[in-house]
């Protein structure tokens, strides 16, 4: 479906997201919470799992989606083909034609582990069934950015193939404050927030002036080295808690990186990459109390209230 408008913002012309977690018992109501993602104009949505009231609330909103399925459902949709029909058909067909769903993503972080091996069938047997009731939705899976330093050789896992044959991005969760917060004798503050003058490392004959890019460049190269270069890459989650290990999180230090990252993702790409202007979801719109330690839980931009942490949008 195409909507006629758009919202006009600060990231008009870039895929500038938030995620929508609801692992809190104390969160608004799902129309309050679109309201207000209207008030932030920003475009788009990630959504870890189908939730019907909130797909409820988005129709008609503008909003592009991206959709998650639940992790233990990726065997089921790899073996049976109708166990991905029947999901498509419960979860995206209702609201098709008021709900702008522009990715479906089959599993958060799961490569590597013992589901990858499921993740390009189920990919697979999703994409059938979209093509099957006419409908055009990029459909991926998102991987940890620390997947590379676990285990390299499960990026085989990753369906670059199907990825490549459809022109999806491969998503990737990037998290500078974690990679910062458990090695700060080897990585500075400044180049995990963005405010580094200087090249701190140089790979290849390329500058690197913050973490991010230095992060999103090893997927990049990993994907080079598998033949799949042409495969592009999404963020899905990324941010900065502002509660919870006091000698790295602070609300001076989560405004201050996602202001430089989101000023950075709008008008460049990576070294690697300059000239691909990222889609990016920002980690997130609520601190959620049910998440399971207290860095986890104060990544939002606002509290449950609905009261900003700090000014941002």
């Amino acid at each position: 479906m195409v909507f006629l408008t758009r919202f006009l913002s600060v990231t008009e012309g870039s895929d500038i997201g938030i995620c929508y977690g609801l692992n809190g018992d104390n969160l608004p109501s799902a129309a309050d919470v679109i309201n207000l993602y209207k008030s932030c104009q920003v475009q788009n949505i990630r959504l870890y799992q189908p939730y019907p009231e909130v797909l409820e609330a988005l129709r008609g909103s503008g909003f592009f989606v991206a959709m998650g399925s639940r992790n233990e459902d990726i065997p089921n949709f790899a073996a049976d083909q109708s166990a991905a029909n029947d999901w498509v058909n419960t979860n995206i067909v209702p609201y098709k034609d008021d709900v702008d769903f522009k990715w479906i993503t089959i599993g958060n972080e799961v490569i590597p582990g013992p589901l990858s091996s499921s993740v390009p069938g189920a990919m697979n047997n999703i994409i059938n069934v979209i093509a099957s009731v006419g409908l055009e939705i990029m459909v991926t899976t998102v991987i940890s950015g620390t997947a590379l330093a676990r285990d390299l050789s499960r990026l085989i896992y990753i369906p670059s193939t199907i990825l490549a044959q459809h022109d999806a991005p491969v998503m990737i969760n990037v998290y500078p404050y974690f990679a910062y917060a458990s090695d700060p004798t080897h990585i500075s503050a400044e180049f995990a927030l963005f405010t580094s003058t200087t090249p701190v490392v140089i790979d290849a004959g390329l500058d690197y002036y913050n973490l991010f890019d230095a992060m999103v460049n090893a997927h990049n190269s990993a994907l080079e080295n598998i033949n799949f270069g042409s495969v592009s890459i999404a963020i899905a989650e990324t941010g900065w808690p502002t509660v919870g290990n006091d000698h790295y999180t602070s609300i001076a230090n989560d405004q201050t990186n996602n202001r430089n990252l989101l000023n950075h993702v709008m008008q460049s790409g990576t070294s690697k990459r300059p000239g691909y202007i990222m889609p990016v979801f920002f980690l997130e719109m609520f601190n959620e109390d049910l998440k399971q330690s207290q860095v986890e839980q104060n990544f939002g931009f606002y509290y449950p209230i609905m009261n900003p942490v700090y000014p941002f949008w």
